[in-house]
């Protein structure tokens, strides 16, 4: 599996180069939206990790740029910028998935793997989990053709959730990661949106897809994924 790191910071390149290339992946990186165009018209690449903020552009002009050369290939954002605008703003882009800095290699490993066993889609503004699909663009959701109503933060919850079927996280983890809150033991939040989203989205259907994980958290997916 060949991939292309766009990334100008020569250590972060070089630390990203290394964690995946032990990992089995054959890696190429360069620091320009010039040069990563140039590469991905000569080259045919599995999968693109893009930076944010690149010094001729941004991951999101690029991202735009590659989706619209006709590359389906997934795309992964790497960016500094937690705030949640922007990650939207990679997601209509066309990015498949997007991972903040500072992260754990073990996390961008995992990641890099699950986007890697989708494969590209080329309906990149849409996600699909069985009969589950979601419109990244117009923020809906329907299962089974069944329109579900959300709200802002039910959509990134179940977003996150759908991106990383079958894995388990913490509450701890799902408040950090979906919400770029820190996480407060005392706090039911996480517990209330699960709910919710059990009530709109499992409730009036026979397969349930949202699981406790009991000592653990939650997991999305059909209880045999």
């Amino acid at each position: 599996m060949k991939i292309l790191v766009v990334e100008d910071n020569p250590k972060m390149a070089r630390s990203i180069e290394m964690t995946l290339t032990e990992s089995g992946f054959e890696v190429e990186t360069v620091g320009l939206v010039a040069d990563a165009l140039a590469r991905a018209g000569q080259e045919a690449y599995d999968l693109f990790l893009l930076d944010l903020m690149l010094p001729d552009g941004d991951g999101i002009q690029l991202c735009q740029s590659l989706r619209g050369s006709g590359i389906t290939s997934p795309i992964m954002m790497l960016t500094a910028l937690s705030g949640t605008s922007r990650k939207v703003a990679g997601l209509d882009s066309g990015a498949d998935d997007y991972l903040t800095k500072p992260f754990e290699v073990d996390e961008l490993v995992a990641r890099v793997r699950a986007l890697l066993r989708r494969g590209g889609s080329a309906d990149s503004t849409r996600l699909k989990h069985g009969d589950v699909e979601m419109d990244l663009t117009k923020r809906t959701v329907q299962r089974a053709g069944v329109k579900v109503a959300v709200t802002t933060k039910e959509f990134a919850l179940l977003e996150f959730l759908v991106r990383n079927s079958g894995e388990t996280f913490t509450r701890g983890t799902i408040t950090e990661r979906v919400w770029d809150m820190s996480y407060e033991p005392s706090s039911n939040v996480v517990d209330v949106y699960i709910s919710n989203l059990r009530r709109k989205l499992d409730k009036p259907f026979e397969t349930k897809l949202i699981h406790t994980v009991v000592g653990t958290g939650y997991r999305f997916g059909a209880a045999d994924d």
